[in-house]
């Protein structure tokens, strides 16, 4: 098929789910909090009796990562969600009495969400119900290699939505994704913001695109142990953590700085929790097989560590969960210092905790930046210079890198989405979560004493449904109006763009098949 007839298929299409999902959000901009929350309570329900059905079918689809532990994910990406958020309201007017000002919530819109193949329905349940507890439409585009598992779990949570009330349209998805279809919907101003997980190239692309765009950046996270640490603990955490669904999370660590004298005692524990510590001429094996011509071999991503062994013609226990890899310094010549999304942790020995904090430091200049960092330690004064050293947003203490900083583990708001903040090039600087989906307007009376501002108890400017909303393009009781056909595009986007947007998905779209 040719790229004419195949762009003559996705731009009307994208055109009509971008004008049914504006129709939707433009009508679920009137519900109230209880009604939302009825809603997402339903979707979750579904989710969660879904989520080993899903878990399976995505390492079915993608070769990529571990059945259980994607169901530990989808769960926590279902009702983990929910749960955080169930006393956080998006809906109702916030009242500053004492400062006079009132705030109205003005959810984004239309959301596009891109989501990768290595965390694939969870990404989908996390944004979806994101977007559903802000009232906001999204319109789910899956990376092609999970289209299947996310497609058709994208529609069960939209038919769940719409049964508990939601109008029709609310959770849309791209069944086949193509480089003029994603085009046409990143481009269209219609969308409302696109949230960007995957690849530097497709948040690039969101950004790139001529609409708001929250995108995050890869991550290389170094761990450092020191002296200090509770050995045990922090090898039990720290293998759970890079075996989780073999490391394809991208807050797994990558590289552990250990302090010298407490190095062997450490690996020792390590090994204790299913860690294998490669000789020399076995490193090379892997490193090779890794990171063939110094890249990284991206069929390898979210395999076991007994596989990748087996093709570097390892031989390792079989109680084996990771590999640890051995070098002498964090420079950018060394492959083993980048980040690995598989069960190869790079590890470097350093003599004291602040040489350590120097060499994490260096690691992030590889990659990373502004993404993660864990520290085992009891010192506080160490964390601190840890901290204040890398250039991250996040940094786990005593917990795993891939749950801990993503929110599961520790306080951080839970998330699939990691912001890297100005140094990592990104526009969010948290854990992506409801809030960073709607707007407040700010209704503010004079500081004047004599003015005073009247209740506003009671007052709500949104209509809660008393009936599910009729079917698109019907005109609702929410005051959506009635449309018969899909207007084209304003005006043209320039050619100019859209080739380079179609470059940089194109690039997204076959990088595991490169590799």
């Amino acid at each position: 098929m040719s790229e004419t007839t195949v762009e003559a298929v996705g731009v009307p299409r994208a055109r009509q789910m971008l004008e049914l999902a504006g129709w939707a959000s433009r009508a679920y901009a009137r519900y109230d909090s209880a009604t939302v929350q009825r809603i997402a309570e339903a979707v979750v329900r579904v989710a969660e009796s879904k989520a080993e059905h899903y878990a399976d079918w995505a390492v079915r689809e993608t070769g990529f990562g571990v059945v259980e532990h994607k169901i530990v994910k989808n769960k926590l990406c279902s009702r983990g969600i929910l749960d955080a958020y169930r006393d956080s309201d998006y809906v109702s007017p916030r009242i500053h009495a004492e400062r006079k000002i009132v705030e109205v919530p003005r959810p984004a819109g239309v959301i596009l969400a891109l989501t990768p193949s290595t965390n694939p329905v969870s990404t989908v349940y996390f944004k979806v119900l994101l977007a559903l507890l802000t009232r906001n439409a999204i319109v789910v585009s899956p990376h092609p290699f999970a289209k299947e598992c996310c497609a058709d779990a994208a529609r069960e949570l939209g038919k769940a939505a719409v049964a508990a009330g939601a109008p029709d349209g609310v959770v849309q998805v791209v069944d086949e994704p193509s480089i003029p279809l994603i085009d046409a919907l990143m481009t269209d101003e219609r969308t409302n913001v696109i949230l960007a997980t995957g690849g530097v190239p497709v948040v690039r692309a969101a950004y790139g695109s001529g609409n708001p765009a929250i995108g995050v950046g890869p991550g290389n996270v170094p761990v450092l142990v020191d002296a200090t640490a509770d050995l045990h603990r922090a090898a039990t955490k720290l293998v759970d953590s890079k075996a989780f669904d073999n490391s394809i999370l991208c807050t797994n660590e990558s590289v552990l700085v250990v302090e010298e004298s407490v190095a062997d005692r450490f690996i020792r524990e390590l090994e204790r929790s299913g860690a294998y510590l490669l000789k020399d001429e076995e490193r090379d094996r892997v490193r090779d097989v890794v990171f063939p011509e110094g890249r990284f071999d991206t069929s390898l991503v979210g395999k076991d560590a007994s596989d990748i062994a087996a093709r570097a013609q390892v031989r390792t226990p079989s109680r084996t969960r990771i590999l640890l890899a051995p070098f002498d310094a964090a420079v950018d010549e060394e492959p083993l210092a980048h980040e690995k999304l598989c069960p190869v942790l790079g590890l470097v020995r350093v003599p004291n905790a602040q040489r350590g904090i120097r060499t994490a430091v260096a690691l992030l200049r590889l990659g990373g930046a502004g993404h993660s960092a864990v520290i085992h330690s009891t010192d506080p004064g160490t964390v601190m210079a840890y901290a204040a050293a890398v250039r991250v947003l996040r940094v786990a203490v005593n917990e795993g890198g891939s749950t801990g900083c993503a929110g599961f583990g520790t306080n951080l708001a839970p998330s699939m989405t990691i912001g890297t903040g100005f140094v990592g090039r990104s526009s969010l600087g948290e854990n992506l979560e409801p809030k960073h989906l709607v707007n407040w307007t700010q209704v503010a009376y004079s500081t004047d004493p004599a003015e005073v501002m009247p209740s506003f108890v009671g007052i709500h400017p949104e209509e809660a449904p008393l009936e599910p909303v009729p079917p698109y393009p019907v005109a609702s009781n929410a005051g959506a109006p009635t449309l018969t056909a899909v207007p084209d595009l304003p005006e043209e986007v320039p050619t100019e763009l859209r080739e380079e947007l179609r470059r940089l998905i194109l690039e997204e779209l076959t990088a595991i098949v490169r590799g």
